[in-house]
């Protein structure tokens, strides 16, 4: 008799055994084939994995052209699946990611409807964790039940597919961790210290903002704020609640011993104190030295270096970033947690989605920002560009679609 095996993978053979075969050397001779070892082989077939290793096959209900899937049983210690969450104990999980700074605010950026209710109380938090794990089982057993009923009609070969495709994205972000882990670290902003007017300011450097924007209250900080010249005020190009005062035509930046003299903007409400923007570096010919992580001026040679996260304003810093409202929904555990039937980014996604490829920011705030008048591809750039911090966003995006009034 003939019998298909299949595997998890989309592996999929055919031997031709005895009626009489017993389980346990079918299991061996399955696996030459799949690698696993026979005493850690689980057949299933027909949603049921058969367990009498010494009955023949026949006897087992199995006929000829009939479809098995194998897969390596779980370790006896191993309480849940692969990409489950622990449930014999969530108490004892939500203590140890409360405890562990690194570990929560990974959650809060990779998962944070489990973030929202592991902070929220342990009840809310275990619910979670069965709710997750139950939705998860069900999705398991429909995908069983369509490759053991036929693994060749089209859901089928679908699914099997896209599970080949996950694999292979799976092992090449492997590769990129062992090759390249710097791809999956964090970068901090660029600013540098200044001073207006005699006072100190931390200056966001973007090179790819059209103009140099300062916020209202850093104006009155500086003593400048009477400079400010109310005909060149307005509303942004396409922005429904950023006020631009007016502008100062004419102030003085001193950054280290160079005075450069340059024309701001004034909004009313801009989280950032100073944006230096494409004018501001064009004019005097500024060199962005990422390898000695200095801003150069051109036209005098003065180097200044860009600060270190300890010294960024309280929004721009990592941890205020990671503190934010995130929207990704995805797994616990970067490559090995599925938490939905199919992952959908930001870039295409409905905030009820299970997923979200958003890698910084969150869907609520690219919809806030969209609701100020920008695009949404500008909005998710901005947001990634920022490192999920919203005003820096909608600053930089202030700054990109400014207009001077005729």
């Amino acid at each position: 008799m003939r019998i298909t095996i299949t595997t998890v993978t989309g592996d999929v053979f055919v031997l031709d055994v005895s009626a009489d075969i017993e389980l346990e050397n079918l299991k061996a001779l399955a696996a030459f084939e799949v690698g696993i070892p026979a005493a850690e082989m689980i057949v299933i077939h027909e949603m049921r994995p058969l367990t009498e290793d010494k009955r023949p096959i026949s006897q087992l209900g199995l006929k000829d052209g009939d479809m098995v899937l194998v897969q390596k049983s779980p370790p006896r210690a191993q309480r849940t699946p692969q990409g489950s969450l622990p449930e014999n104990d969530p108490a004892v999980l939500r203590q140890m990611l409360l405890s562990d700074p690194e570990q929560l605010a990974l959650v809060r950026q990779k998962n944070p409807q489990l973030a929202e209710a592991l902070e929220r109380s342990p009840e809310e938090f275990d619910k979670y964790v069965r709710e997750f794990n139950r939705e998860r089982a069900e999705r398991e057993m429909a995908r069983i039940r369509m490759l053991t009923a036929d693994p060749f009609n089209p859901e089928a070969q679908a699914l099997i597919a896209e599970e080949i495709r996950q694999k292979n994205i799976d092992s090449n972000m492997e590769a990129a961790m062992e090759h390249h882990p710097e791809a999956f670290g964090t970068v901090v902003m660029l600013y540098i210290n200044c001073k207006v007017n005699g006072h100190p300011v931390k200056a966001f450097v973007d090179s790819g903002a059209q103009r140099t924007i300062m916020s209202s209250a850093c104006a009155e900080r500086c003593g400048i704020m009477r400079l400010v010249d109310p005909r060149w005020a307005g509303i942004a190009k396409g922005v429904g609640t950023q006020k631009i005062l007016g502008r100062i035509h004419l102030v003085q930046i001193e950054i280290e011993k160079d005075f450069l003299t340059t024309s701001f903007s004034v909004l009313e409400a801009q989280p950032m104190d100073m944006l230096l923007g494409l004018d501001l570096l064009r004019r005097f010919e500024c060199v962005l030295d990422l390898k000695q992580n200095e801003l150069i001026i051109g036209t005098t040679g003065t180097r200044t270096q860009f600060l270190p996260e300890s010294e960024l304003p309280a929004h721009a810093r990592l941890d205020a970033v990671m503190d934010e409202e995130s929207a990704m929904k995805a797994a616990l555990e970067n490559s090995k947690m599925d938490t939905s039937a199919g992952p959908s980014t930001s870039q295409g996604s409905s905030s009820g989605s299970v997923l979200s490829s958003l890698r910084y920011g969150t869907e609520t705030q690219v919809k806030e920002i969209m609701a100020l008048g920008f695009k949404r591809e500008d909005a998710v750039r901005e947001l990634e560009g920022a490192k999920g911090d919203k005003n820096v966003a909608i600053g930089a995006l202030f700054a990109k679609s400014f207009t001077v009034p005729k």
